[in-house]
């Protein structure tokens, strides 16, 4: 395993259910964990002023936020705006919409939109990122969608935010992935996969996943966040957090 010490934040949609009924509260008992910073999924009501606030006091670091491609779409001068006040550096695609996958012409003519919207936000000094999920590993001859979509976007603008997660589930090796995308990755979620035929989401550290050679693979790739997520929780959602990070930090990667 690498030695690069690379910081941990929390995708904050793994413990939406607490964030729903108390944001600030929740964001002090990540901040409690020793978490570095946070992903975004929503602003909990919060202006990007009052949570750059709250960010701030707490230590919190915003290590990215994701924005659905239709909101960047139709509003990006005001998600820039938004980020800009949050001082986030990344905005990321979180999935596409159900009715853009499955073919390979929705994969080309989005390259251009993202390259589009990635030429945009470096304007502002941020950059746009890309995470998968599994569909992306639908082939289409010898290529993965996630290929059509890294190959056709310039790396300057585009970057990915990897699911390592998702990758496994595809039957896709994380770490290959990495290797062959190198400075192109400064965002990758950490999540892990319960033993059995469900496959089932699990803590960090918790599943099958083996995460030495992702970590080993992270610092060429250009890892910048390590950033736990958990879609689901069998646990109450605070502790898979934390259960996540301690093993992370058990690992010394955190």
């Amino acid at each position: 395993m690498s030695g690069a010490r690379i910081p941990v934040a929390l995708q904050l949609y793994t413990v939406r259910d607490e964030a729903a009924k108390d944001f600030l509260g929740t964001l002090a008992r990540v901040a409690a964990m020793g978490y570095a910073g946070v992903e975004l999924a929503g602003m909990g009501g919060l202006s990007a002023a009052e949570l750059r606030g709250a960010l701030d006091r707490l230590g919190l670091r915003c290590a990215g936020s994701h924005v659905g491609l239709e909101r960047l779409r139709s509003d990006l001068a005001a998600v820039l705006d938004e980020n800009e006040a949050l001082g986030n550096h990344y905005v990321v695609v979180p999935a596409l919409p159900e009715a853009m996958r499955g073919r390979e012409e929705s994969y080309r003519a989005l390259t251009g939109e993202l390259n589009a919207m990635g030429a945009a936000c470096r304007e502002r000094g941020m950059a746009l990122a890309y995470h998968n999920h599994a569909f992306e590993f639908q082939r289409f001859g010898e290529r993965y969608a996630l290929d059509i979509l890294y190959d056709g976007t310039d790396p300057a603008l585009v970057k990915g935010e990897p699911d390592v997660y998702w990758m496994v589930y595809a039957g896709a090796d994380p770490a290959a992935w990495l290797r062959r995308h190198p400075g192109r990755c400064p965002l990758l979620h950490l999540k892990d996969m319960a033993p059995g035929a469900e496959r089932a989401f699990a803590e960090v550290g918790e599943g099958t996943i083996d995460f030495q050679p992702i970590f080993a693979a992270s610092p060429a790739a250009g890892v910048e966040w390590y950033i736990v997520e958990q879609d689901r929780c069998a646990r109450p959602s605070l502790e898979s957090a934390a259960l996540s990070l301690r093993h992370l930090k058990e690992w010394g990667v955190a």
